[in-house]
């Protein structure tokens, strides 16, 4: 966050500072060895995401974008970068939890300590800046709660800026300088995503046409008569009687 004073600070979502969202995190390492990403939560907040996307009319993986920067994720060895649901961030300590019960568990336990400056979910939203986003802590770690909000800051932005590369910045900070290189890696990333998706769309595409060219041809195909049986072939041979 930017001090208090600075002219978009009642627009900001005040998701913590890029640094400290993806890199700090990723210092923290995890708070147990990485298990097996559970295929459910791979994808839960790029699902959540891509359904704000299309309901707000937002361009093609904008939202996907904010989320790998904010809460982005190994997925596994070789895998690609997933955003991760259970995300908890207070200051510079960044982690990943297995499960949403023991990053709500997490939550509870720095309240318990006084920290009140707490991200969290997919899109790592701040609790101290943004007290009356959700009703529960459950609630805040629910991938599609999560993601509607940051959806519709960023749709706020938007209409004042008339920009995306600006709401983007302002969606992290009213300061120019922290904005603009934020905007710089959404940008990287979002590139990123959207030539992976056109790449899967074009193999499917290519999956449909092969698959429709083989069922034209087989239909084209003559019918192929059955086998004839040897014994059936030499009594189609043998002489008729009288001949």
């Amino acid at each position: 966050m930017s001090a208090p004073g600075f002219p978009f600070l009642a627009l900001r979502l005040a998701l913590r500072l890029a640094a400290v969202g993806a890199s700090c995190i990723a210092a923290a390492g995890e708070v147990a060895p990485r298990p097996a990403v559970p295929p459910g939560d791979a994808v839960a907040c790029a699902d959540a995401a891509r359904a704000v996307e299309r309901e707000r009319g937002f361009p093609l993986a904008v939202l996907r974008a904010v989320a790998l920067v904010e809460s982005g994720r190994q997925g596994g060895p070789g895998q690609a970068r997933i955003a991760w649901p259970w995300t908890v961030t207070a200051g510079a300590d960044g982690r990943y939890f297995t499960t949403k019960a023991a990053a709500i568990d997490h939550v509870r336990a720095l309240r318990r300590d006084g920290v009140r400056n707490i991200d969290v979910g997919c899109m790592q939203i701040n609790l101290m800046y943004h007290p009356r986003a959700f009703a529960s802590l459950d609630e805040a770690f629910d991938p599609g709660r999560n993601a509607a909000y940051a959806g519709d800051f960023l749709a706020r932005l938007y209409d004042r800026s008339r920009s995306w590369s600006r709401a983007v910045a302002f969606y992290h900070s009213g300061d120019a300088g922290r904005g603009g290189a934020y905007w710089r890696r959404v940008e990287n990333q979002w590139n990123a995503e959207r030539a992976r998706l056109f790449e899967e769309a074009r193999r499917s595409r290519i999956r449909v046409f092969r698959a429709r060219r083989a069922a034209r041809l087989a239909a084209r195909s003559p019918p192929v008569s059955p086998p004839v049986s040897p014994a059936r072939f030499a009594r189609r041979r043998a002489p008729r009687p009288g001949r």
